[in-house]
Protein backbone atom coordinates (compact mmCIF):
# COMPACT_ATOMS: atom_id res chain seq x y z
CA UNK A 1 0.00 0.00 0.00
CA UNK A 2 2.87 2.54 0.99
CA UNK A 3 4.56 1.31 -2.39
CA UNK A 4 1.61 2.13 -4.58
CA UNK A 5 0.91 5.79 -2.47
CA UNK A 6 4.70 6.66 -3.35
CA UNK A 7 4.39 5.54 -7.09
CA UNK A 8 0.78 7.76 -6.94
CA UNK A 9 3.21 10.72 -5.77
CA UNK A 10 5.87 10.10 -7.91
CA UNK A 11 3.72 10.02 -10.99
CA UNK A 12 1.75 13.47 -9.61
CA UNK A 13 5.56 15.23 -9.00
CA UNK A 14 6.28 14.35 -12.56
CA UNK A 15 3.25 15.83 -14.16
CA UNK A 16 3.44 18.89 -12.29
CA UNK A 17 7.42 18.92 -12.84
CA UNK A 18 6.30 18.24 -16.80
CA UNK A 19 3.83 21.00 -16.84
CA UNK A 20 5.99 23.70 -15.46
CA UNK A 21 9.37 22.82 -17.09
CA UNK A 22 8.60 20.57 -19.48
CA UNK A 23 10.08 17.43 -21.29
CA UNK A 24 13.61 18.56 -21.86
CA UNK A 25 13.36 21.41 -18.93
CA UNK A 26 13.17 24.13 -21.76
CA UNK A 27 9.00 23.94 -23.13
CA UNK A 28 7.43 24.35 -19.99
CA UNK A 29 4.86 26.79 -18.15
CA UNK A 30 7.95 28.87 -16.47
CA UNK A 31 9.62 29.33 -19.38
CA UNK A 32 6.65 30.61 -21.57
CA UNK A 33 6.00 32.87 -19.27
CA UNK A 34 9.16 34.19 -18.65
CA UNK A 35 9.51 34.70 -22.39
CA UNK A 36 5.88 36.30 -23.22
CA UNK A 37 6.84 38.63 -20.38
CA UNK A 38 10.66 39.41 -21.33
CA UNK A 39 9.00 40.15 -25.23
CA UNK A 40 5.75 41.87 -23.86
CA UNK A 41 8.14 44.37 -21.70
CA UNK A 42 10.60 44.90 -24.54
CA UNK A 43 7.72 45.48 -27.04
CA UNK A 44 6.17 48.11 -23.99
CA UNK A 45 9.11 50.04 -24.37
CA UNK A 46 9.49 50.37 -28.34
CA UNK A 47 5.65 51.00 -28.47
CA UNK A 48 5.25 53.57 -25.57
CA UNK A 49 6.30 56.69 -26.94
CA UNK A 50 4.23 56.33 -30.24
CA UNK A 51 0.95 55.64 -28.47
CA UNK A 52 2.25 58.68 -26.13
CA UNK A 53 3.04 60.64 -29.21
CA UNK A 54 -0.41 59.16 -30.44
CA UNK A 55 -2.52 59.59 -27.34
CA UNK A 56 -1.56 63.29 -27.40
CA UNK A 57 -1.46 64.55 -30.44
CA UNK A 58 -5.62 64.03 -30.17
CA UNK A 59 -6.31 66.36 -27.23
CA UNK A 60 -7.37 69.28 -27.21
CA UNK A 61 -5.68 72.40 -25.12
CA UNK A 62 -8.33 71.84 -22.42
CA UNK A 63 -7.25 68.22 -21.79
CA UNK A 64 -3.91 68.83 -22.05
CA UNK A 65 -4.53 71.05 -19.36
CA UNK A 66 -6.97 68.79 -17.37
CA UNK A 67 -5.03 66.69 -14.81
CA UNK A 68 -7.49 64.08 -15.15
CA UNK A 69 -6.80 63.09 -18.57
CA UNK A 70 -3.94 61.27 -19.08
CA UNK A 71 -4.36 58.54 -21.84
CA UNK A 72 -7.63 58.71 -23.43
CA UNK A 73 -8.81 62.46 -24.69
CA UNK A 74 -12.41 63.01 -23.88
CA UNK A 75 -12.60 63.79 -27.78
CA UNK A 76 -10.73 63.37 -30.83
CA UNK A 77 -9.26 66.80 -31.75
CA UNK A 78 -8.35 66.56 -35.40
CA UNK A 79 -8.20 70.33 -35.31
CA UNK A 80 -4.35 69.75 -33.80
CA UNK A 81 -3.36 67.83 -37.23
CA UNK A 82 -4.73 70.90 -39.58
CA UNK A 83 -2.34 73.43 -38.01
CA UNK A 84 0.29 71.00 -38.38
CA UNK A 85 -0.48 70.05 -42.24
CA UNK A 86 -0.31 74.26 -42.75
CA UNK A 87 2.83 74.67 -40.84
CA UNK A 88 4.39 71.68 -42.53
CA UNK A 89 3.38 72.70 -46.05
CA UNK A 90 2.89 69.12 -46.02
CA UNK A 91 2.75 68.40 -49.63
CA UNK A 92 5.25 70.67 -50.87
CA UNK A 93 7.43 69.17 -47.93
CA UNK A 94 6.36 65.50 -48.75
CA UNK A 95 7.10 65.93 -52.72
CA UNK A 96 11.09 67.34 -51.72
CA UNK A 97 11.08 63.98 -48.82
CA UNK A 98 10.04 61.71 -51.54
CA UNK A 99 12.39 62.87 -54.19
CA UNK A 100 15.24 63.56 -51.76
CA UNK A 101 14.54 59.64 -50.44
CA UNK A 102 12.96 57.82 -53.20
CA UNK A 103 15.71 58.14 -55.94
CA UNK A 104 18.60 58.05 -54.01
CA UNK A 105 17.43 54.75 -52.43
CA UNK A 106 16.82 53.34 -56.00
CA UNK A 107 19.80 54.42 -57.37
CA UNK A 108 21.63 53.35 -53.99
CA UNK A 109 19.49 49.73 -54.14
CA UNK A 110 20.77 49.04 -57.33
CA UNK A 111 24.53 50.24 -57.56
CA UNK A 112 25.10 48.40 -53.68
CA UNK A 113 23.76 45.10 -55.37
CA UNK A 114 26.79 44.99 -58.21
CA UNK A 115 29.17 45.82 -55.90
CA UNK A 116 28.19 43.32 -53.42
CA UNK A 117 27.79 40.58 -55.93
CA UNK A 118 31.28 41.24 -56.57
CA UNK A 119 32.51 40.75 -53.56
CA UNK A 120 30.56 37.60 -52.95
CA UNK A 121 31.51 35.66 -56.16
CA UNK A 122 34.78 37.43 -57.65
CA UNK A 123 38.44 37.14 -56.64
CA UNK A 124 40.30 40.15 -57.24
CA UNK A 125 43.86 41.21 -55.90
CA UNK A 126 43.25 43.49 -52.98
CA UNK A 127 40.02 42.04 -52.63
CA UNK A 128 39.83 41.58 -48.94
CA UNK A 129 41.72 45.15 -48.02
CA UNK A 130 39.10 47.18 -50.65
CA UNK A 131 36.06 45.39 -48.31
CA UNK A 132 37.39 46.01 -45.05
CA UNK A 133 38.26 49.75 -46.67
CA UNK A 134 34.78 49.74 -47.65
CA UNK A 135 33.19 48.61 -43.85
CA UNK A 136 35.57 51.35 -42.05
CA UNK A 137 33.64 54.31 -43.91
CA UNK A 138 30.97 53.66 -42.12
CA UNK A 139 32.12 54.40 -39.20
CA UNK A 140 33.42 57.74 -40.39
CA UNK A 141 31.49 60.72 -38.73
CA UNK A 142 29.66 62.72 -41.87
CA UNK A 143 31.04 66.30 -40.48
CA UNK A 144 34.89 65.06 -41.03
CA UNK A 145 33.79 64.65 -45.51
CA UNK A 146 31.03 67.62 -44.88
CA UNK A 147 32.90 70.60 -46.07
CA UNK A 148 34.91 69.17 -48.29
CA UNK A 149 31.64 67.34 -50.43
CA UNK A 150 29.73 70.99 -49.88
CA UNK A 151 32.33 72.88 -51.45
CA UNK A 152 32.59 69.90 -54.42
CA UNK A 153 28.96 70.04 -54.66
CA UNK A 154 29.12 73.88 -54.68
CA UNK A 155 32.08 73.51 -57.23
CA UNK A 156 29.71 71.78 -59.71
CA UNK A 157 26.33 73.56 -59.17
CA UNK A 158 24.47 70.64 -57.27
CA UNK A 159 23.52 72.27 -53.89
CA UNK A 160 19.76 72.86 -53.82
CA UNK A 161 18.72 70.07 -55.77
CA UNK A 162 18.77 65.88 -54.18
CA UNK A 163 21.89 65.83 -56.96
CA UNK A 164 24.54 65.64 -53.61
CA UNK A 165 22.36 62.07 -52.53
CA UNK A 166 21.98 60.93 -55.71
CA UNK A 167 25.36 61.12 -57.39
CA UNK A 168 27.19 59.37 -54.22
CA UNK A 169 23.95 56.51 -54.44
CA UNK A 170 24.71 55.53 -58.51
CA UNK A 171 28.09 54.76 -57.22
CA UNK A 172 27.52 52.87 -54.38
CA UNK A 173 28.26 55.69 -51.93
CA UNK A 174 26.23 58.05 -50.37
CA UNK A 175 24.37 57.43 -46.85
CA UNK A 176 25.61 54.16 -45.26
CA UNK A 177 26.30 52.44 -48.03
CA UNK A 178 28.99 50.15 -46.65
CA UNK A 179 26.36 48.64 -44.36
CA UNK A 180 24.19 47.69 -48.00
CA UNK A 181 27.19 46.38 -49.64
CA UNK A 182 27.76 44.06 -46.37
CA UNK A 183 23.73 42.92 -46.52
CA UNK A 184 24.41 41.93 -50.19
CA UNK A 185 27.46 40.53 -49.93
CA UNK A 186 26.13 38.39 -47.10
CA UNK A 187 23.02 37.77 -48.85
CA UNK A 188 24.76 36.84 -52.16
CA UNK A 189 27.16 34.20 -50.58
CA UNK A 190 24.34 31.98 -49.23
CA UNK A 191 22.75 31.27 -52.63
CA UNK A 192 24.25 28.37 -54.12
CA UNK A 193 26.54 28.82 -57.40
CA UNK A 194 25.14 25.63 -59.16
CA UNK A 195 22.50 27.64 -59.79
CA UNK A 196 25.43 30.30 -61.86
CA UNK A 197 27.43 27.37 -63.01
CA UNK A 198 24.44 25.43 -64.77
CA UNK A 199 23.34 29.03 -66.35
CA UNK A 200 27.19 28.89 -67.45
CA UNK A 201 27.03 26.39 -69.47
CA UNK A 202 24.11 27.62 -70.63
CA UNK A 203 26.00 30.10 -72.43
CA UNK A 204 24.66 32.99 -70.00
CA UNK A 205 27.61 35.90 -69.10
CA UNK A 206 27.96 37.52 -65.70
CA UNK A 207 25.52 39.68 -66.50
CA UNK A 208 22.67 37.77 -67.71
CA UNK A 209 23.58 35.48 -64.44
CA UNK A 210 22.93 38.38 -62.30
CA UNK A 211 20.21 40.03 -63.83
CA UNK A 212 18.12 36.73 -64.54
CA UNK A 213 18.89 34.10 -61.70
CA UNK A 214 21.02 36.10 -59.16
CA UNK A 215 18.47 39.45 -58.75
CA UNK A 216 14.95 37.75 -59.19
CA UNK A 217 15.93 35.27 -56.42
CA UNK A 218 17.30 38.21 -53.87
CA UNK A 219 13.98 40.29 -53.31
CA UNK A 220 14.11 40.31 -49.96
CA UNK A 221 17.49 42.05 -49.55
CA UNK A 222 16.71 44.66 -52.50
CA UNK A 223 13.98 45.67 -50.43
CA UNK A 224 15.28 45.50 -46.79
CA UNK A 225 17.92 47.75 -48.64
CA UNK A 226 16.09 49.82 -50.16
CA UNK A 227 14.15 50.11 -46.88
CA UNK A 228 17.07 51.21 -44.92
CA UNK A 229 18.11 53.64 -47.58
CA UNK A 230 14.62 55.29 -47.70
CA UNK A 231 14.43 55.98 -44.29
CA UNK A 232 17.85 56.99 -43.66
CA UNK A 233 17.52 59.79 -46.60
CA UNK A 234 14.06 60.44 -45.15
CA UNK A 235 15.41 61.34 -41.52
CA UNK A 236 18.32 62.81 -42.56
CA UNK A 237 18.16 66.62 -41.54
CA UNK A 238 22.07 67.65 -40.86
CA UNK A 239 23.38 67.33 -44.76
CA UNK A 240 19.84 67.62 -46.01
CA UNK A 241 19.51 71.46 -44.93
CA UNK A 242 23.12 72.14 -45.95
CA UNK A 243 23.10 71.24 -49.09
CA UNK A 244 19.34 71.48 -50.24
CA UNK A 245 18.73 74.89 -48.24
CA UNK A 246 15.58 76.72 -48.54
CA UNK A 247 14.35 76.05 -52.00
CA UNK A 248 13.92 71.99 -50.85
CA UNK A 249 13.03 72.06 -47.60
CA UNK A 250 11.96 67.98 -46.72
CA UNK A 251 9.38 67.14 -43.71
CA UNK A 252 12.37 66.21 -40.78
CA UNK A 253 14.16 69.80 -41.87
CA UNK A 254 10.69 71.11 -41.32
CA UNK A 255 10.09 69.93 -37.69
CA UNK A 256 13.24 71.15 -36.50
CA UNK A 257 11.95 74.68 -37.39
CA UNK A 258 8.26 74.38 -36.27
CA UNK A 259 7.91 76.68 -33.65
CA UNK A 260 9.19 79.14 -35.99
CA UNK A 261 6.96 78.44 -38.58
CA UNK A 262 4.12 77.98 -36.74
CA UNK A 263 4.41 81.47 -35.26
CA UNK A 264 4.79 82.82 -38.83
CA UNK A 265 1.89 81.01 -40.23
CA UNK A 266 -0.52 81.96 -37.23
CA UNK A 267 0.19 84.74 -35.65
CA UNK A 268 0.76 86.86 -38.49
CA UNK A 269 -2.51 85.53 -40.32
CA UNK A 270 -4.76 85.61 -37.23
CA UNK A 271 -3.99 89.35 -35.95
CA UNK A 272 -2.29 89.75 -32.71
CA UNK A 273 -5.79 90.05 -30.84
CA UNK A 274 -6.42 86.25 -32.24
CA UNK A 275 -2.76 85.21 -31.46
CA UNK A 276 -2.96 81.07 -31.97
CA UNK A 277 -0.48 79.61 -28.64
CA UNK A 278 1.61 76.51 -30.14
CA UNK A 279 1.23 73.24 -27.67
CA UNK A 280 2.25 70.38 -27.51
CA UNK A 281 -0.15 68.33 -29.17
CA UNK A 282 0.11 70.52 -32.45
CA UNK A 283 3.91 69.11 -32.03
CA UNK A 284 2.97 65.50 -31.54
CA UNK A 285 0.93 65.96 -34.79
CA UNK A 286 3.09 66.97 -36.64
CA UNK A 287 6.07 63.94 -35.58
CA UNK A 288 2.94 61.77 -36.50
CA UNK A 289 2.25 63.44 -39.93
CA UNK A 290 6.24 62.95 -40.52
CA UNK A 291 6.43 58.87 -39.19
CA UNK A 292 3.42 57.72 -40.73
CA UNK A 293 4.40 56.75 -44.15
CA UNK A 294 7.82 55.22 -42.89
CA UNK A 295 5.62 53.21 -40.90
CA UNK A 296 2.63 52.12 -43.63
CA UNK A 297 5.93 51.18 -46.11
CA UNK A 298 7.64 49.01 -43.21
CA UNK A 299 3.82 47.01 -42.29
CA UNK A 300 4.03 46.38 -46.06
CA UNK A 301 7.54 45.32 -45.77
CA UNK A 302 8.59 43.24 -42.87
CA UNK A 303 8.04 39.78 -44.45
CA UNK A 304 11.15 40.45 -46.37
CA UNK A 305 12.44 42.41 -43.59
CA UNK A 306 12.96 39.21 -41.07
CA UNK A 307 13.99 37.19 -43.56
CA UNK A 308 17.02 38.49 -44.80
CA UNK A 309 18.32 39.64 -41.30
CA UNK A 310 17.75 35.15 -40.49
CA UNK A 311 19.79 35.15 -43.65
CA UNK A 312 22.46 37.32 -43.65
CA UNK A 313 22.81 38.19 -39.26
CA UNK A 314 22.38 42.28 -39.85
CA UNK A 315 20.70 43.99 -37.74
CA UNK A 316 21.21 47.12 -38.70
CA UNK A 317 22.21 49.38 -36.25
Amino acid sequence: MRRLDKSVVERFWYKIKKFLLGKQGNDGLVLKLVVYALLISIGFVYLYPFLFMTSQSFKSLQDLLDPTVQWLPKSLYFDNYQKAWEVLDFPKAFAASLLNSVLPAIAQTISCAFVGYGFARFNFPGKNLMFVFILFTFIIPVQVVMIPLFLLFKEYGMLGSPLPFIIPAIFAGGIKSALFILIYTQFFRTIPKSLEESAQLDGAGALAIFFRIIMPISVPAIVVVFLFSLVWHWNETYTASLYLGESMRTLPVMLQTFDIAFKQAFSSSQGASQTVNINESIKLAGTVLIILPLLTLYLFAQKWFVEVVDKTGITGE
